[in-house]
């Protein structure tokens, strides 16, 4: 399971009970100076200009040419999920004119059970446009997989269905494929978790020699959905046949919407805490950076643009100066367009701002 704080104490917390959190050490992150960094006063009035911007003339210059470095040179991971529209290496092309050092994609239609196999040609010009780029490649699953399904039918389905999916990641040679292990559908939590774990051993099996690590993303806890607790990652992984090929995806939104209290220093803190007692931070593969339309253990999941949620800025500006994550890559699930405008250039210039920006007065992103 990796590496373990040796104050560890948080056994059997339930996250969706703030008070639990509060409880573990309030760690203060390392304060550095640097000359001329913006507060969050200043990065809220540069977001309200790029807005103002966007919405009169449809276009973004402010800080996109200066942001477009390759990923060796700034160390920093940070793209959006891109289309695949037109082929698969039209999404790095896309990603390469935002600016951004890493993108997540679908390796096919994410609504479609099947799709057609990959040709040498796609994945050669695929591997081609990376290299050009530079820039790290993250592949998501399909929604309609579910591992926790009692349906053997459909459970078998979604085994094969994510086989398909490793295997093309395999072929483009994208290290992560984050995924969404499923909802019980009233079979109960622990039952639902078992299955998902046995299905993780058989694939493991099934596709021994790959690369692709799978990558569980934490949810929100809608309906019966698993893994909206560090506990239930924790076991979903615990006992898999090849631990190192797994890893953790965090989504800011399903985190807040499921009950970790992220909005402020002493949360975030305790909830990072948590998670490397639980999982272990070694584990954490892949962040999606995401406000949240609904409150706290809301269990509902809605995406909004960074800031302008019940989340705020703090949460987004701890992340991104957090060493810890430096290396781990960091993308955007927010809603693509605001007012039939595109808002990614938007929220990943935001983003690129808060990275050595002292903390300040914090103000919430308002049009």
């Amino acid at each position: 399971m990796g590496s373990r704080s040796p104050s560890c104490s948080v056994q059997g917390t339930r996250p969706h009970h703030a008070q639990n959190v509060i409880r573990l050490r309030h760690h203060l992150s390392e304060k550095v100076s640097r000359p001329y960094a913006p507060t969050f006063a200043d990065l809220s009035s540069r977001a309200s200009a790029i807005q103002k911007q966007l919405m009169e003339t449809g276009e973004v210059t402010t800080g996109l040419k200066r942001q477009k470095r390759s990923p060796g040179k700034t160390g920093l991971l940070l793209g959006g999920h891109m289309s695949i529209a037109g082929g698969v290496h039209r999404a790095l092309e896309r990603g390469h004119d935002l600016g951004c050092t890493a993108i997540q994609i679908f390796t096919k239609n994410a609504t479609r059970w099947k799709a057609g196999s990959l040709t040498p040609d796609e994945v050669s010009l695929f591997k081609k446009e990376r290299q050009r780029t530079g820039i790290l490649v993250v592949a998501h699953d399909s929604y309609l997989i579910n591992l926790a399904s009692p349906d053997p039918e459909l459970l078998e389905k979604s085994v094969a269905a994510f086989r398909d999916e490793m295997e093309r990641a395999e072929q483009l040679e994208i290290p992560f494929l984050v995924m969404h292990p499923g909802a019980h559908k009233g079979r109960g939590e622990g039952e639902g978790i078992r299955s998902v774990t046995r299905a993780f051993n058989r694939l493991l099996k099934e596709t021994t020699g790959f690369q692709v690590h799978i990558v569980v993303e934490n949810t929100a806890g809608q309906g019966t959905a698993l893994g909206h607790s560090f506990e239930q990652l924790s076991r979903m992984i615990a006992d898999t046949v090849e631990p190192e090929r797994m890893g953790i995806c965090l989504d800011t939104c399903h985190a807040f919407a499921a009950g970790y209290d992220v909005r402020d220093q002493m949360g975030y803190t305790g909830a990072m805490e948590e998670f490397d007692c639980l999982v272990g931070l070694d584990r954490l593969k892949v962040l999606h950076l995401n406000d949240c339309k609904k409150g706290l253990g809301s269990r509902v999941d809605r995406h909004e643009h960074i800031g302008r949620g019940m989340i705020g800025l703090e949460c987004f500006h701890l992340i991104m100066n957090d060493s810890r994550l430096g290396k781990v890559p960091k993308f955007l699930e927010t809603p693509k367009y605001l007012g039939g405008r595109d808002m990614d250039p938007v929220n990943l210039e935001l983003l690129r701002g808060m990275v050595g920006a002292t903390r300040g007065r914090i103000k919430r992103v308002r049009e």
